[in-house]
């Protein structure tokens, strides 16, 4: 039994070690897990933490969290799957919740956000660019770009953020006609156990009644984030999308400015982009206070990160008979081809108040192309990380 939890306590050692040095996203966290946990810690094989990766990209929710969380769950089962969870979001939630705090104490004082005009655009680039890889990874047939632009024109122009699971369901249930090009596969009958899925649909429901009694903006913010953690595929980068769709357009708890500005700093930050979950839940709870501020933003983290948790605690156990069904890998190609349209729509939206002429001067707006299109080339064609062009940007505009 000793010998068992000082295991779980060097596997949560690892996990701070990876929350406070995993810069990159989803793609870097994946290197840096194979490395530390596989291949120095020995938790698992390097083939089932493949086949655990492929289960999280297959499920809605962050895939770096979920993955982690599955390992823990592996090791030590859920008590100590919840701790990794835990360990893994709290200092990029505390920073991103911080950085919240702090934009809303500069502005309570009429204080311009003008030092972060240059990471706007930059935002704007860097989602682009999360555009370009998701296209370049997942679209592949004439099919996939039919629904790739479809979802992007009816992003852009349907304004609700109930349009999001809409075209979910309809690029899933589009592609699972066209099942029949995957191979059959031999399997096994199911046994599912349903405990964590009624976890998750009866936080979703009970989270929904409450807010509706209390109308309390801080169960508001759980509930929001709880239902956009049900629905995203795709990483953090999907996340743009439905946050400034319902959190700007639709609520109007944030502005575009403030909006543009926690995005880019989040990637100046290690650990998981969902993060940037605790910086709109932040801001949006301005008027509570700063105690009020960190609460909505660790609601809002909990709301996001909580749902991944539950399906994959749900799914793990029989994932590898049901990934053997055609039709569930049919449905995930129509997904992927919706995602990767959102993900263009996001960055034409968050690019309109950069170009609007009531909100910024014509030499303004070229300068934002210009940021926006140097942005996108540097990534595409440099090693340079996200975080030393942002902290460039950021040291640029206190500067200037």
């Amino acid at each position: 039994m000793t010998i068992r939890k000082v295991r779980y306590y060097i596997f949560l050692k690892d996990v701070i070690v990876l929350a406070v040095t995993a810069f990159g996203g989803p793609q870097a966290h994946f290197g840096m897990m194979l490395d530390m946990l596989v291949k120095k810690r020995r938790y698992l094989d390097e083939q089932e933490f493949i086949e655990l990766h492929a289960l999280c990209q297959f499920l809605p929710g962050p895939t770096s969290t979920q993955t982690l969380t599955a390992i823990g769950f592996k090791v030590g089962g859920p008590n100590l799957a919840y701790l990794t969870l835990l360990v893994w979001i709290i200092p990029a939630f505390l920073v991103m919740s911080t950085a919240g705090v702090m934009i809303s104490s500069l502005e309570s004082y009429d204080i311009s956000l003008e030092f972060t005009r240059f990471i706007q655009p930059m935002a704007v680039g860097i989602v682009s660019y999360s555009a370009f890889l998701i296209i370049k990874k997942v679209i592949h047939t004439k099919l996939a770009v039919g629904l790739m632009l479809m979802s992007a024109v009816c992003s852009f122009l349907i304004r609700t953020p109930y349009v999001f699971p809409a075209l979910i369901l309809v690029g899933g249930a589009i592609t699972a006609f066209d099942y029949k090009r995957h191979e059959k596969e031999p399997r096994n009958k199911i046994e599912i156990q349903w405990s964590n899925f009624f976890l998750w649909a009866g936080v979703l429901v009970g989270a929904a009644l409450v807010g509706a009694v209390t109308k309390w903006r801080g169960i508001d913010l759980f509930e929001n984030f709880y239902r956009i953690g049900s629905l995203i595929f795709g990483g953090g980068q999907v996340l743009v999308p439905h946050l400034y769709t319902e959190f700007v357009e639709f609520k109007r708890y944030l502005s575009s400015e403030e909006f543009l500005s926690g995005y880019a700093l989040v990637q100046a930050v290690p650990g998981p982009v969902f993060s940037f979950a605790g910086f709109v839940g932040a801001v949006s709870m301005r008027d509570y206070g700063i105690t009020g501020q960190y609460l909505g933003g660790f609601l809002s983290a909990v709301g996001v990160f909580l749902p991944g948790a539950f399906l994959i605690f749900f799914v793990i156990r029989f994932w590898d008979e049901l990934k053997k069904f055609r039709i569930v890998k049919a449905s995930l190609d129509g997904i992927n081809a919706v995602s990767a349209g959102m993900i263009i729509a996001a960055a034409l939206l968050l690019s309109l108040p950069l170009f609007n002429t009531n909100m910024v001067s014509t030499e303004s707006s070229y300068l934002n192309i210009g940021i926006i299109v140097s942005t996108f080339l540097v990534l595409t064609f440099t090693k340079i990380p996200t975080p030393i062009l942002i902290i460039a940007g950021l040291i640029l505009g206190i500067v200037l």
